[in-house]
């Protein structure tokens, strides 16, 4: 009996240990974080979402089966930088009225919305979270949020910035090939390709930090305009385009017979995937993936860090080149129909995802911040608004998260020929609501994916419901909405 009890006692310490650690889930240090997000990829452009795709993802494709594919993940904002603002901030770009691309206007019937051009520096950013418990912080590529160079990276939490400052696409220099002339870019070998030169940096940062935590960043400037591509891989794609029979001669159809003529204002769309530069930036921008997370697989960091990719808005289909299809989806980059908004959406998190898994549930990029942090094992600050939630449970397979819908808000006439509107989706249900006039569609996106059957007359109470939470959504973000023009006034959803 005394022996018992001695060992009974010997024992606590030894348990309480293990408890200890059974409770705080590990006593390695916090995950290391790859986030890559690609400029303009649409949600049919990867082979991990479309086995019929013209381009070639492979490393993306592996990335996908390794992790969590979300397929309905969404962007915040039909174009570039709303969205990019969410990731960083998890919340609604329209908290700030960061509505549009920075500093994008388009003139159209009336006068768009007023817009917010920068990320305010006042924002905890994702990487000002992880910086201030001990992460190394690194940034490359396209920044666009902000007009000078106190809102650039590295006022905004990054230790490292290679690449990025205000400009919303590679427009200096020889644009996609060195010189780049970039601000904050320098130059080497000359004829150097952008995205390569920027998993090149990445994985330079991660070597140099692969013994602390880490959040490397790796904001493409590829897939954006202006369209260009090694001509090796061009020449590739012209060949498969004609050893396939696609040309341009059939990738623009009579628009009307998919869409309508008069909601696209005879706006030309890609119905087929064949633009041999755009397939070579699509496989240029897969190849610097694959730099990237070979880098990890060599340095054994694989199952220590957490991998996502998304893109920041739907693929260019109606305007710049016309160089994607996004079909079965409607529209493109700036348009609040799927094509503009559903994107690449996958995520990584070893201990945490089963490889090969999907998910169904709608999820947006607002919620990267807290999920992310939720990895790491933190908390937002408890007097920062969050608009996200975080999605380790769906990581794990467990069960929904807790939210009725997602909200989208684009107070603006897009490049790419889209309408100012706000949408919500709850379940399978989307309401799009046009800022205009005020004329209201509703699709079924489990039976109707390219929103081509609008059942709002057939469904008045649901549309007066949704209808409802949108409008009561617009008063908690103080969402703002077009301004009059030659006298004429724009329908508000609070006029009388």
């Amino acid at each position: 009996m005394l022996i018992r009890s001695f060992l009974s006692m010997a024992l606590l310490p030894l348990l309480a240990v293990a408890t200890s650690s059974l409770a705080s889930g590990d006593e390695k240090s916090p995950p290391n974080v790859v986030f890559f997000l690609v400029d303009d990829l649409g949600y049919m452009d990867i082979g991990a979402k479309n086995p019929d795709t013209f381009y070639e993802t492979p490393n993306i494709d592996r990335l996908s089966k390794s992790g969590m594919r979300f397929t309905d993940g969404y962007a915040a904002n039909p174009v570039c930088s709303p969205t990019r603002y969410s990731i960083l901030t998890g919340k609604y770009p329209t908290r700030v009225d960061a509505t549009n691309f920075f500093t994008g206007t388009r003139p159209g019937k009336f006068r768009p919305a007023p817009l917010n051009n920068r990320m305010p520096l006042e924002e905890t950013t994702l990487a000002e979270s992880l910086k201030s418990s001990g992460y190394a912080t690194f940034f490359a590529g396209k920044w666009h949020l902000g007009p000078s160079e106190e809102y650039w990276p590295e006022h905004q939490g990054f230790d490292v910035n290679q690449g990025g400052h205000n400009a919303g696409g590679p427009y200096s220099g020889k644009r996609y090939f060195s010189p780049f002339e970039n601000p904050r870019l320098e130059d080497n070998t000359v004829g150097e390709h952008l995205p390569d030169r920027l998993a090149k940096e990445a994985s330079k940062f991660i070597e140099r930090h692969k013994d602390e935590p880490f959040l490397t960043y790796l904001s493409f400037y590829s897939v954006h305009t202006p369209l260009m591509a090694p001509p090796e891989l061009v020449k590739k794609y012209k060949a498969k385009a004609e050893r396939l029979g696609l040309t341009d001669k059939e990738a623009f159809g009579k628009e009307e017979k998919l869409w309508g003529k008069a909601e696209w204002e005879g706006r030309p769309v890609r119905h087929l995937q064949s633009h041999a530069t755009y397939a070579a930036m699509v496989e240029a921008m897969d190849q610097a993936v694959g730099r990237v997370l070979k880098q990890i697989d060599d340095l054994g960091l694989a199952e220590e860090t957490i991998v996502i990719l998304t893109s920041d808005n739907g693929g260019l289909s109606t305007s710049e080149g016309w160089p994607t299809s996004n079909l079965p989806l409607r529209g493109g980059k700036g348009w609040v129909y799927e094509g503009g908004i559903r994107e690449a959406f996958m995520i990584r998190a070893p201990g945490v995802t089963q490889p090969g898994t999907t998910c169904k549930e709608p999820v947006c990029s607002i919620d990267f911040y807290p999920t992310i942090l939720d990895l790491c094992g933190q908390s937002p600050p408890a007097e920062k608004i969050v608009d996200g939630a975080s999605l380790k449970p769906l990581l794990r397979g467990e069960q929904a998260i807790d939210r009725e819908s997602l909200y989208w808000h684009y107070p603006h006439y897009s490049n790419q020929g889209g309408f100012p509107g706000g949408a919500i989706r709850e379940g399978d249900w989307k309401l799009i609501e046009r800022y205009e006039d005020g004329r209201v569609h509703l699709y079924n996106l489990q039976e109707d994916i390219g929103e081509l059957n609008d059942v709002a007359d057939q469904n008045a109470e649901r549309v007066a419901a949704m209808r409802d939470r949108l409008h009561r959504w617009y008063k908690d973000v103080d969402a703002k909405f077009l301004q009059p023009k030659d006298g004429e006034e724009p329908w508000h959803p609070f006029r009388d």
